[in-house]
Formats: C-alpha cells, structure tokens, sequence
C-alpha cells in the first residue's frame, strides 16, 4: 500500500490535536474538521487546513458522515482518522471511507458492527475460550421469556443495550418485581438511544475492577497485547481516572487476562489498535465485557510505560506494515496514572461548565504529560463531552506516579471555568486509592468534596488580570466594569476552578 502523505481528522479538541502531534512528527499534512462552535478551536488553527462541516450540534456536524466525506474530498487527503466518541465505532463510517477511496485508520465496518452488538460479541468470544459473564443474550425477547432468564440467573442483575455503550441505557435490578417494573423502560431507552430495542441480561458482578487490554494487530494477521490498564474509578460508567499496571494482577492472572484479550480481538478478525474490557471480581475470575473497536482516551498511560507511540502505530498498519515488534520485546517499564480533567463543577453535580477560559496553565515536570484540547482564550463549548485534557504522570512506582500526579494537578492552572481538578486530588490522596482497594463503585466510598473555599486575594487578583488581559468578542480588551466590583460578576457562568 502507498504511504499516507495526508490525514483528515473526523474529531475535535484534545484526540484531534494528539493526531496532529503524531502526523506533524512523521511528517504527514493534517486537515481538520470544525462546527460553527468549533471555528476558534485550538486543533483548527494547529492543522494545515481545516474544513467547516456543518453547525454546533454534533448531530449536525461531527456526526455527519456525507459532510466529513466532502471535506475529505476537497482536501484531497488520503486517510482518514476517527479519533475516540463520534463516528470512531461506526461501522457504516468506516465503509463509507473506503468507498470513497480514503484509508480509514482503524478496522473495517463489519469488525465495528460484531464488536459494537453486545449480543453478537459475547457469543464470537466464547468460540475462542473467552469468558462472559452468566447471563442471557437470545433471540427470545419477550417479557416472559427475560423474566424466567433472569429468576434462573439470579439477583442482583444487569439490564443492558445490546447494541448500547458508555454506560447508556444500563439497569441493575435487585428482585423480580424490579425487573419487572424496570424492563419497559430499559426497552424504550436502548431503542430511542441505539435503534434496538434488543436486551442483553448479565449477572451484576458486585464490586467489580474494570481492567482492560490493549491490542495491535496488522493486516498480516500478526497480534500483539500491550498489556492491561485499570479503569476502575468512574462515575456512573464513565472512566475518571485510569493506570498501567493493575494491582490486583499478579504474573499469572495478568498472563491468562491478556491471552483472552488477544483471543477476543482474533475471534473478531480484528485489524489495528483496539481494547478488550473485563470485569476482574474479588476471586480474580475474570470475564469478557465488551471490545472497543478504536483508540481509547486512556492510551497515553500505555505509551509512557511501553515508549511507543500508538497513533504511529495505527497509521503505520493502516498502511500495510508489519508489526515493528513482537510479543516478548514488549517490557513495560514503572507505573503511569491518567487524570481526565472536565470543565464540570463537582461542588454542584458535576454540572457542565461551558466558557471562555482565560488561562490556561499546563503543569510541568520531567514525568508528566498533559495531553489537551484548549489553551488560555479557548472557549469550551456546552455542545460536546466535557473532557478538556488529560493529565498523565509517571514514576518508577505506583506511590511515585501517584505523588507525580497530585503535584501536576496543583500546579496546572484553568481560569474562566469550572473544572474537577480538586475532585481528582481528592480521590488520588484517598485511602481506598492509595492503597489500590478500587472497584467501579469506589467513587462512593470516597464521598463528595468538602465544602468549596472562597477564592484567595491571590487566586482574585490573577483572576482580574486575566480578564482585563482577555480580548472581547470586538478584539478589544475586557476591562473589569467599575460598576462590577465582583470580578466573578462580570463573566457570565464561570467560576474558579
């Protein structure tokens, strides 16, 4: 196959700007796509060229297959790269790519619509030895028929989409009655959601660790896992913290767990970087969850433990070459930790904090990484996930990278917004954390963040500098009001981070 000489990146914000990094380095052009709110964003003024594609709705822009297509068309590039969230797990995106005759860089359509039906995965897998969790995925979808599966699997019970993801349309019910009274609604969820009505019943793992295994596999049928990352702390089913390697993995378990991993990926014909995800329970069985056909917003902790680079790597196997290694040259190094960092208010339900940031500080040191979407003047918009950057830090031990973590996020700086950084330090100095005593639901074992502090004279002075610094929508400065004498007064619905 030819080299890739062009990308067009079909995404936003933080995944668009760490392609742009990698293709700048190999020395391939970039062209970006942007909605109307988009149209200042930092990954449109970094690419070589960048195409509107439509309005601030994703639904109306980022989503838009006809529209991504055109401006891949006019830009005359070769590949097409699909980030993480949008189209990145459509399969009817990735055929139409190579349709048109671009290069999509992940796996081909039929790979994304195995993988991406719960139903049709857990039985692909279980042909390769893959452990699932006991449960019911048959053709039989009436109300009858689910509640006899469910009495014979036995309560607590998940309730899933087959066709579902990112924790949407998910119920655990703890009777028959529950059930019962939840089916109707779970039926409506995963139809207005995903198009299917179609349920998947799994039996709820209580406490369970949500560890996860990267892989690689080329267009020669050659595979490779990256080892495991731990995702379990997250809030309603969405990751916010993630590390490489799991605690609760010793050598062998860590062995089998990324054999099935491997095995899962092949019993898909599985083609570029991809994850398989596991429920680990307290006895250390293990079972197949799902497989994400793309790359993941936690890669970054692989890549500072493994020093590979997976964004080359995906584009290297998108256009046709082998695998640069194999399994045994594969030695992580120390331990990584990776903060997700939300413009989201945790003092207030984690609500949305969409604004105009007016500095932005990235932390600094010899192990850390912030991988970001926004830059002092960026404006966050109310239309997108709230994930603005993500802080990644190292060390030779796990205390190491935790100290480094806590450390970066002290010193990184956001104005103008929002943001969960202190809800990040909190969970990181935790004790459940700390001593690596994690599971999905360890958030609320944890609690919430204490009282919010008032802003220091120092924190308000810096604050009113930045907006007498910042340029207003005419191009000139915004100057505090004399009439505002409250700084947070004159910004609309931004608060202190």
């Amino acid at each position: 196959m030819p080299p890739i000489r062009s990308v067009l990146i079909a995404n936003r914000g933080e995944i668009a700007l760490r392609v742009i990094r990698t293709c700048r380095a190999m020395g391939i052009r970039t062209v970006a796509v942007y909605s109307e709110a988009d149209a200042e964003a930092l990954h449109v003024r970094e690419a070589d060229a960048a195409r509107l594609i439509g309005k601030a709705p994703s639904s109306e822009s980022y989503l838009r297959i006809d529209r991504i297509l055109e401006a891949a068309k006019e830009a005359s590039v070769d590949a097409i790269h699909p980030g993480y969230g949008f189209l990145s797990q459509n399969g009817d995106f990735a055929d139409a790519c190579a349709s048109a005759g671009f290069t999509f860089i992940g796996p081909k359509g039929d790979v994304h619509r195995l993988m991406g039906d719960k139903k049709a995965a857990r039985q692909q897998v279980q042909k390769f030895a893959v452990p699932v969790v006991p449960g019911y995925d048959g053709e039989d979808q009436s109300d009858a028929r689910l509640a006899a599966e469910a009495s014979r699997i036995g309560f607590p019970l998940m309730i899933k989409p087959s066709r579902g993801g990112g924790g949407k349309g998910m119920h655990v019910t703890n009777s028959a009655a529950e059930f019962e009274a939840v089916l109707p609604r779970a039926r409506r969820e995963s139809l207005s959601s995903f198009g299917s009505d179609f349920l998947v019943l799994e039996r709820f793992v209580s406490k369970p660790r949500h560890v996860e295994v990267q892989v690689l596999f080329d267009q020669h049928g050659k595979g490779v896992h990256l080892f495991e990352r731990e995702c379990s702390v997250q809030r309603r089913h969405q990751k916010v913290l993630e590390e490489t390697p799991s605690v609760a993995l010793d050598a062998d378990l860590r062995q089998r767990l990324c054999a099935a991993g491997v095995a899962a990926a092949a019993a898909a014909n599985y083609t570029n970087a991809g994850t398989v995800e596991f429920l680990l329970d307290s006895s250390g069985e293990f079972y197949f969850l799902e497989m994400n056909t793309r790359l993941q917003v936690e890669h970054p902790v692989t890549e500072m433990t493994l020093g590979i680079d997976l964004v080359r790597l995906q584009i290297e196997i998108s256009e046709g070459k082998p695998l640069p290694f194999e399994q045994w040259q594969l030695n992580p190094r120390g331990h990584a930790i990776e903060a997700r960092l939300n413009a989201e208010d945790p003092h207030h339900h984690d609500a949305p904090s969409p604004g105009r940031i007016l500095h932005f500080e990235p932390p600094h040191g010899p192990f850390v990484r912030c991988d970001s979407g926004v830059a002092t003047g960026s404006v966050v918009p109310e239309y997108y996930d709230p994930m603005i950057a993500k802080i990644i830090a190292s060390g030779p031990t796990r205390d190491a990278a935790r100290a480094a973590l806590i450390e970066a996020l002290r010193d990184l700086v956001v104005l103008g917004i929002a943001t969960n950084r202190e809800k990040l330090i909190q969970i990181l100095e935790s004790e459940p954390f700390r001593s690596g005593r994690i599971h999905t639901g360890v958030l609320d074992e944890i609690g919430p963040l204490p009282a919010e502090a008032p802003p220091s004279a120092e924190d308000l002075a810096r604050i009113v500098e930045a907006l007498e610094a910042a340029p207003s929508a005419n191009g000139a400065t915004a100057a505090v009001a004399e009439t505002v004498p409250d700084p947070w007064a004159a910004t609309s619905s931004w608060r202190l981070a």
